[in-house]
């Protein structure tokens, strides 16, 4: 819709064809339907949340940056908020809202939208350019109607959440053209653990520990938030944040997950604070004088991986058990076997090769008149309203260079 609106601004007359009977369905459960459409942070921060070819991104994030998102928004009609951690929503907390004020913009523009039009191929002619490469010339939909056009937008999503659209048809439309596809993985997804006493703790949230994942000997992901424990895993924000950077380094292997579930305490603070409670439990059992460490759901399964007695009393915990319960709160260790699937990821990680798109443009290197923009790249961020930016800059610059503009 963004490259719609851009390209119609600049007077180039514009057709949007959408499969589904409305416009914006993967946007409307975007955050959980409240859609968080940016991030507000500075340009290095915002950069430092990209996880793919970040450097494509600088042209296109130097025309439509979050700050020029968030002017597009409000003079649309869309009232916005910051929330923690910079993320910008609308003041209502309804994605509708967003959605409405894309329309509306298509609407003033004179942008003409067919819905339910799905689209089986791109068409193209022999070049007669000067580097003879093939030119757009139109698009064929599923129908057999034959639409003619000097440009065309790929901006179709990704793989997740197949059922708002995301089909994956893009990939496709650019492998027809003689593009590369880069490998598609689902990403910012829960992860898939071995450990069977994750599930006995399903439903648990902790809040502020750090995780870090691990690939062989190397950290390829350390973080701090929130975490939630699933009869499969983990997930959770922080979780997700992780499977991106799992996903880029050692997708389909296995890797260790660690939880640090006192960020806050050096190994040494910790191991006062735990002489400290021992001492204030002294002639409790084990297994009841954990309260002031873990939350009670866990208490048990820590028991069990300590290898302490649950019926010891804490003042016969030897110094060495002290160390290995002290050691199991600063690095619980999971082993990750994969990601969930696509219909569990909030976005897909891989795409067009980026290298075939002039970034300067979203127009592709190979065919003249064919441009790229959003998910269907080789571009991905962390959560937090990142990847929607992305959506939004290269959107925006297709649009205007598929007007014509210089």
């Amino acid at each position: 819709m963004m490259a719609a609106i851009s390209a119609s601004a600049r007077g180039a007359e514009t057709t949007l064809l959408e499969q589904n009977e409305k416009t914006g369905k993967k946007l409307f459960i975007t955050g959980k339907g409240r859609c968080n459409l940016t991030n507000g942070c500075n340009k290095e921060e915002f950069f430092h949340n990209l996880v793919s070819n970040e450097k494509f991104l600088y042209s296109a994030f130097s025309r439509m940056d979050n700050q020029g998102v968030k002017e597009f928004f409000e003079k649309a009609g869309c009232a916005l908020k910051k929330e923690r951690g910079e993320r910008i929503f609308p003041l209502s907390d309804h994605s509708s809202d967003v959605i409405a004020a894309l329309n509306g913009q298509m609407a003033r523009n004179q942008v003409k939208v067919s819905l339910n039009s799905s689209v089986s191929q791109i068409l193209m002619e022999k070049g007669g350019s000067a580097k003879g490469q093939p030119h757009v010339c139109g698009v064929k939909l599923k129908n057999g109607n034959v639409i003619k056009a000097d440009a065309v937008i790929v901006a179709t999503g990704g793989k997740s959440y197949e059922a708002t659209g995301s089909t994956g048809d893009g990939y496709a439309f650019a492998a027809e053209a003689g593009h590369s596809i880069r490998e598609l993985k689902p990403s910012l997804v829960p992860l898939a653990v071995d450990e069977g006493w994750c599930s006995k703790l399903q439903g648990l949230s902790l809040k502020n520990v750090s995780v870090a994942v691990v690939n062989g000997k190397k950290k390829i992901y350390q973080g701090f938030g929130e975490m939630l424990f699933t009869h499969f895993g983990v997930s959770g924000p922080l979780v997700l944040s992780a499977s991106s950077y799992y996903a880029k380094k050692c997708y389909g292997m296995r890797a260790g997950l660690f939880i640090d579930l006192k960020p806050a305490l050096s190994a040494e603070q910790l191991d006062r604070r735990l002489l400290r409670d021992f001492e204030e439990n002294k002639n409790r059992q084990f297994k009841n004088a954990l309260d002031g460490l873990l939350p009670t759901k866990m208490i048990p399964v820590m028991v069990n991986l300590s290898g302490i007695l649950p019926e010891k009393k804490i003042n016969e915990v030897t110094r060495e058990e002290r160390a290995r319960l002290a050691g199991l709160l600063k690095k619980l260790p999971l082993t990750v076997t994969g990601t969930r699937g696509f219909q569990e990821a909030i976005i897909t990680q891989g795409g067009v090769h980026v290298k075939e798109v002039n970034p300067s443009t979203m127009e592709s290197r190979l065919v003249k008149g064919l441009y790229f923009a959003g998910e269907v790249l080789d571009l991905d961020a962390l959560t937090g309203g990142f990847n929607l930016q992305i959506a939004w800059s290269t959107g925006y610059l297709a649009g205007c260079s598929a007007s014509g503009e210089e």
